[in-house]
């Protein structure tokens, strides 16, 4: 062998210990596991989806970074179209701006001092930076916090429209809150923001229609309060993958913060996106297992477990390298097991590969995502802004 045949390229250090891998072939069964895998293909099939969709609907696109959490992924989706990149953390709304995405909307209002003066201090420094709101007191605190400092921040009147998380929920504190705003020199009105979370995964599209029907019903009479007081909101902003179709027929909104699109999991499989159609989205992120132990007769275990799927929704279910017909379940932090059908067997080291149950909290559990075309390992993308800050 010769003299330093595996040391890490320069460009390659800091990105985990498959980073020799990159470039070459057939290296994508060769990986250290787990790791989660981005089919670069399918990737690229959906941003490039998403951003016909919302070109025939006349919306803009401002995807929400909370699912992948990567500046690259954020790079191509503002390359795709995108007129920005919304954030569900200070952290992520740090890690976007700092790495000079454009747009960054931080969708999650904030409380106290601490977190309050390090927006501040991002507002004062990001190009296009803008943040939602839902609270006076928020309001009065960056508004003095602002001016005092010489800077400047649009913010969007987040409006709670039935899931009762964040948000105004009654019309007149909406409008009221609204003036607030407009009353501050430091700050400036951009617009309104509302989202429903929990109905994103009604299954079929006609009850999601009907639930989600009703909540923009509320968002409906507080643009037509906005209107009478003779506030006209620039942006309308919100929404997601799973109400994307009706969104766009909604007119309500001018942008849309679908995130899950990019990349799917096993939640949004089972999910009617569009009625009466099927939706254009392939899954496109993976988590590649290998096996460890296999003593025992169809019940090989996998390195995959607490520690690297989320768990707040289905089980991961296999995409390849195991027969037809087997499950996985969990086992322990660090363990998963694949139920094999009668007559099967993985050998020691085989390599699993399984699709993820909830894309969002499982990226977050990983350090870095692997870029793979076919076989070849073609790049390695830190999740900069994985953490719960």
């Amino acid at each position: 062998m010769k003299k330093n045949a595996h040391r890490t390229p320069r460009q390659h250090r800091d990105l985990g210990p498959n980073a020799p891998l990159i470039g070459k072939p057939r290296a994508r069964q060769a990986l250290a596991t787990p790791a989660l895998l981005l089919d670069l293909d399918r990737f690229e099939h959906n941003l490039g989806a998403m951003s016909r969709l919302v070109e025939r609907s006349g919306l803009k696109l401002r995807p929400h970074a909370k699912t992948h959490k990567t500046v690259e992924i954020a790079r191509r989706q503002i390359a795709a179209g995108a007129v920005g990149i919304s954030v569900a953390t200070l952290r992520e709304a740090t890690v976007m701006v700092e790495a000079g995405i454009p747009g960054v909307l931080l969708t999650t209002p904030l409380a106290g001092a601490l977190k309050l003066d390090l927006m501040i201090a991002l507002a004062r420094r990001a190009r296009g930076f803008m943040a939602a709101v839902d609270d006076p007191a928020t309001v009065e605190y960056l508004a003095r916090g602002l001016a005092r400092r010489g800077a400047k921040l649009p913010v969007l009147v987040d409006i709670d429209i039935g899931m009762k998380r964040t948000g105004v929920p009654a019309v007149g504190e909406a409008i009221e809150l609204i003036h607030r705003v407009r009353s501050s020199r430091a700050l400036e009105f951009a617009g309104l923001q509302c989202y429903s979370g929990r109905v994103q995964h009604i299954t079929r599209a006609a009850d999601r229609a009907r639930v989600y029907g009703r909540q923009l019903e509320h968002l409906e009479r507080v643009l037509e309060a906005a209107a009478r007081a003779g506030i006209r909101p620039g942006i309308v902003s919100g929404g997601g993958t799973g109400t994307f179709d009706i969104d766009r027929r909604a007119h309500l909104f001018t942008e849309c913060q679908c995130g899950s699109y990019a990349v799917m999991d096993v939640e949004y499989q089972a999910v009617e996106l569009f009625a009466g159609a099927r939706h254009p989205f392939k899954t496109a992120l993976f988590v590649q297992c290998s096996v460890v132990s296999n003593h025992h007769p169809r019940q090989p275990t996998i390195d995959g477990g607490f520690k690297c799927f989320s768990m707040d929704g289905p089980l991961p279910e296999i995409a390849s390298g195991a027969p037809r017909g087997s499950r996985y379940r969990f086992y322990g932090d660090e363990f998963g097991k694949i139920k094999l059908p009668a007559g099967s067997a993985l050998a020691l080291g085989a390599k699993v590969e399984l699709i993820t149950p909830h894309c969002d909290p499982t990226i977050n559990l990983h350090d870095f995502i692997h870029c793979v075309r076919g076989t070849r390992l073609v790049g390695i993308w830190p999740i900069a802004a994985r953490g719960s800050l």
